[in-house]
């Protein structure tokens, strides 16, 4: 993970937006065949089973989510590998936020088109849909208030306590089969029990946008994105990240075994 991390710091720029660009469009197109299978099928839950594909397949690509790099890459900054710093975290932190949202925004404008034949009709009822789950996620939170924000700042926490979690799980195996069936599994918990996902979000939000959703941009940043975008930060480096490293890492030293107490010498008779 340490080792994961070190490297997403150097990695060139050029590098670091086509990874991130590729992620967010693959976890996007995701997300659209989750949603067309859940309104084809009436059943949420088969929608879930099949997300995690698109996460599968780019991790296994090697591209970058923002979500897998706050997580990964503060621990080679903890363990004060030579030459990262803060400066080169957040650099790194800014380009994969930047690339994910770009690919995001680009299957949304595709898929925008797809279901309403180049804006030429109303949208079908995948794209109704999409305009109703950013309406639910952001007027929703804000008709609560402050406990909305706060249940959608925990819903981002567990959502990439569970994202972080296939991240590292991944690396427990050497074969494609092995990382598959290790993602797949916090993917599919973090998907069906609607956490709030800041690249997701990125395509769900401005599809629900252009298909003409009853919500602003604003209310998309202040009542979803941004706290999103923090939760899952706090999600994945704590609960995943520094855990990890903290006993996996920096193991402390095992408890010795209590000597045996020795009887008493029996007292000699006089």
């Amino acid at each position: 993970m340490i080792d994961a991390g070190e490297a997403k710091v150097f990695m060139s720029t050029k590098d670091t937006l086509i990874r991130a660009y590729m992620a967010g469009a693959i976890l996007a197109l995701a997300a659209a065949f989750a949603v067309t299978v859940t309104v084809n099928t009436g059943n949420p839950l088969i929608g879930a089973l099949l997300f995690p594909v698109g996460f599968c397949m780019l991790y296994l690509l090697g591209f970058d989510l923002l979500t897998g790099v706050f997580t990964l890459v503060p621990l080679a900054l903890i363990d004060r590998r030579r030459g990262v710093t803060m400066q080169g975290m957040l650099r790194n932190w800014g380009l994969v936020f930047c690339g994910n949202f770009a690919g995001a925004f680009t299957v949304a404008l595709f898929m925008a088109i797809i279901v309403t034949f180049g804006f030429s009709e109303p949208p079908n009822a995948v794209g109704e849909q999409i305009g109703h789950i950013g309406e639910g996620r952001t007027l929703g939170y804000a008709a609560h208030g402050a406990a909305g924000m706060l249940t959608l700042f925990v819903r981002a926490v567990m959502c990439n306590w569970m994202v972080s979690t296939g991240v590292v799980a991944a690396m427990m195996s050497t074969s494609v089969s092995g990382k598959v069936i290790a993602m797949w599994m916090p993917i599919l918990i973090f998907f069906y029990m609607g956490f709030e996902h800041s690249i997701v979000n990125m395509f769900l939000f401005p599809a629900g946008l252009l298909l003409g959703g009853q919500f602003t941009i604003m209310d998309y940043m202040i009542w979803n994105e941004i706290p999103t975008v923090l939760g899952n930060l706090v999600g994945g480096l704590t609960f995943v990240g520094a855990v990890i490293y903290s006993t996996h890492h920096k193991t402390s030293p095992a408890r010795q075994a209590e000597p045996p107490v020795s009887e008493p010498a029996p007292v000699p008779a006089e």
